[in-house]
């Protein structure tokens, strides 16, 4: 059972879930107008070859992050516009939508919502259709494994809620190994040549989180 105690002021979220720990929710919408939405359908006719209405997924797939940005604010701030940064060489020739993600955790385990669970963000190649992204703040110089125990607390907390909501999920993986997901019903990258190296958010950090969740039976990459 869930109960929700919504908080206008501050718009905050208390879900208790399963008897789980009480995770506390804040929205801090990014930018997310007719321009971002117009552009997400065109990633996703141009990249997986859908024609769709609306920008909605069924969530399959929890995927784990790291920003790469020890501050809140910078890490924020890079994900609010629509438009994507032109330093971002290595991904603005597939698309010139912003990356994105549903969640952002700041070092102290804070939990943030940036846009509709349901939407799709532009956060993992060849999963965006299907997957719910948290992004978490650290990985300094994006090789640092320095995710805090605040952070872990938070996103084990977080895939619960996530998976008591949508009973759809049925995959946990880190960044670091979506191209372990090629092949599968769920990769739908129709081009060849757009794949990036991830590192985040580390082995040990998934480790930890899936150990904690073991019980929700989530599968890791091809299975």
């Amino acid at each position: 059972m869930i109960k929700t105690l919504l908080t206008l002021s501050t718009v905050s979220i208390l879900v208790f879930a399963n008897g789980a720990e009480e995770i506390r929710i804040i929205d801090k919408p990014i930018d997310f107008g007719i321009e971002r939405i117009d552009m997400t359908k065109s990633y996703i006719k141009e990249h997986y070859g859908y024609e769709v209405e609306n920008i909605e997924i069924e969530p399959r797939i929890i995927v784990l992050h790291w920003t790469a940005d020890m501050s809140f604010k910078k890490s924020f701030n890079r994900l609010k516009p629509q438009k994507l940064f032109s330093d971002r060489k290595d991904i603005v020739k597939a698309s010139a939508l912003n990356v994105s993600a549903h969640f952002l955790v700041k070092r102290d385990g804070t939990i943030y919502r940036l846009m509709p669970e349901n939407w799709m963000a532009r956060h993992v190649i060849g999963l965006n259709y299907s997957s719910i992204g948290i992004e978490n703040i650290g990985g300094k110089s994006n090789n640092k494994e320095d995710l805090t125990k605040a952070q872990l607390k938070a996103n084990i907390a977080l895939v619960r809620y996530l998976k008591n909501k949508y009973k759809s999920i049925s995959h946990l993986i880190g960044h670091h190994e979506y191209r372990e997901m090629e092949g599968t019903e769920l990769w739908l990258e129709m081009d060849e040549g757009y794949r990036t190296e991830k590192s985040d958010p580390g082995d040990k950090f998934m480790a930890d989180v899936r150990e904690a969740v073991v019980d929700l039976n989530l599968s890791d990459t091809s299975k």
